[in-house]
């Protein structure tokens, strides 16, 4: 039936594709471990049947080669005797091919599926016979088959096959020629049924396909349990994968062995390292930005709705509000900066004079504050690093002592490089750091439990920043006293980047 309504064709839609979809989750509910099961019992099926086929084909050309050189070692014999034979009644060579036919037969014993015909023309028929009287164990014999011996009588041919609905004959013929030339009045035929032989190959064939058969039966359970072994691995994979939540991140995979399998479990849980720490810092950035944001817009947000109509009044009020937004867009710069960290192409290093690279560190500081700057070394060599990266790092240590010192103390800047480790300084003549607090204070938004200052107005980012750049270089950050009082900042890239 054919209509013209709007719904039909969605009706149309839904009958066409239900089948495809149905398909689909045919394809997609086979599993990896029956895939696997099925591929290796189609390779091992073929490779049977290939054993299998290939050692018939081996043992029938052995049956031919064995039957063809029968036919030859018999053929071979008769002609030898017909050449040198002697007659033992007259002492002389056979001048009847019938008595030749006859003595040789008599002295001649036949394999169990042969046969040794002597055949001799006669007028007006067939020709004569001469055999050894013996039963041969097939439906029809040579001696018996008028018309097969006929037929290879008068054939032309040394040899050939004969193919009867009775069976294959093999045979041989040597002529006996009329004494003193003319044509042939006798041949000596040497027959050969290969039934037996071929019975035999074919039993050996059936045992093969059997024992294939068995074989891929054993295959199967075999298979079946090693490659169930060999997929657990990925089966915790994909259910670890299932059960992965942003807010649930900690499950591993066992690892075992050293085999591609125990590689992909590793690997997937490097991945899940990442993604736990992309996550942790995902986390970490969201909760810093709204605990340090939440302040700053509070102030301006008051600010605002006090500020009245005196203009000296709203002046302060947005000088304040300018000086929260500063420090608004300054914190977001640094948590960017540390979100950045994680990321590979954090730094990018190239090779750097280190002497050059102290030497500027030392220039930009200076314009920090009105101290006694001093640069006491530099490391004469080459190194991999990322220059713009070790400069902020070294600003911002040098900005840290600016605001623990006063005008007229010292703060020193050096590097110095002790075989494949690479140290850059920065020193001041400051109230130190308390040991409770030098772990602490590279903690983010965390500047101890007692300032060394009162001039630092920082969000505690700063010392966060120098490790994460330090940490990117494959490195560290040690803080240790000062001789004479103070805190040394120690940047060592460790076996390096040289």
């Amino acid at each position: 039936m054919t209509t013209t309504g709007a719904g039909t064709p969605r009706t149309t839609d839904r009958t066409t594709t239900a089948p495809t979809t149905r398909a689909d989750g045919v394809r997609r509910r086979i599993s990896a471990r029956v895939r696997i099961l099925l591929w290796l019992l189609f390779v091992m099926a073929v490779a049977f049947a290939s054993v299998a086929m290939t050692t018939r084909s081996f043992l029938l050309r052995d049956v031919d080669d064995r039957i063809s050189g029968l036919l030859s070692q018999e053929a071979g014999e008769f002609a030898n005797f017909e050449d040198r034979g002697f007659d033992p009644e007259t002492g002389r060579p056979f001048t009847d091919p019938d008595r030749l036919l006859r003595v040789f037969l008599e002295r001649q014993y036949a394999d169990p599926d042969e046969e040794l015909i002597g055949l001799v023309a006669r007028r007006g028929g067939g020709p004569a016979q001469i055999i050894q009287p013996r039963d041969l164990p097939v439906a029809l014999p040579l001696h018996r088959d008028a018309d097969a011996r006929r037929r290879i009588f008068a054939s032309p041919d040394a040899s050939g096959v004969l193919r009867r609905p009775e069976g294959e004959i093999r045979w041989a013929k040597v002529p006996v020629a009329r004494h003193g030339g003319g044509d042939p009045e006798a041949a000596f035929v040497v027959a050969f049924h290969p039934e037996r032989e071929v019975a035999r190959v074919d039993e050996v064939f059936r045992v093969l396909l059997a024992i294939s058969g068995v074989a891929l039966l054993l295959t199967t359970g075999i298979g079946w349990a090693v490659a169930g072994r060999i997929l657990q691995p990925v089966r915790l994979v994909r259910t670890a994968a299932a059960q992965l939540t942003e807010q649930d991140l900690t499950r591993r995979i066992p690892v075992r062995g050293h085999d591609d399998i125990a590689a992909l479990a590793e690997t997937f849980n490097a991945m899940l390292d990442r993604m736990e720490r992309a996550f942790a810092t995902q986390r970490q950035f969201v909760d810093d930005a709204g605990h340090e944001l939440r302040t700053p817009i509070t102030i301006v947000r008051g600010h605002l709705e006090l500020m009245g109509d005196d203009p000296a009044e709203r002046e302060e009020t947005v000088r304040l509000v300018t000086d929260e937004l500063d420090r608004m867009s300054r914190i977001v710069e640094d948590l960017l900066l540390l979100a950045k960290a994680e990321r590979p192409d954090f730094v990018t290093p190239e090779p750097v004079q280190l002497a050059e690279l102290t030497a500027d560190v030392y220039v930009k500081a200076r314009t920090l504050g009105e101290r006694d700057w001093q640069l006491t070394g530099t490391a004469d060599r080459e190194a991999e690093l990322d220059p713009q990266r070790i400069t902020q790092a070294m600003v911002q240590l040098a900005q840290n002592a600016v605001q623990h010192t006063t005008t007229g103390e010292t703060i020193r800047i050096g590097s110095r490089a002790q075989g494949s480790r690479i140290e850059l300084y920065v020193a001041d003549s400051g109230p130190g750091v308390r040991p409770q607090d030098r772990e602490l204070i590279f903690e983010r938004f965390r500047r101890g439990t007692s300032r060394r200052g009162s001039r630092g107005s920082g969000a505690g980012l700063g010392l966060s920043i120098v490790r994460a750049i330090a940490e990117g270089h494959g490195g560290r950050v040690r803080l240790h006293d000062t001789e004479g009082g103070g805190a040394t900042f120690v940047l060592i890239l460790e076996e390096a980047r040289t």
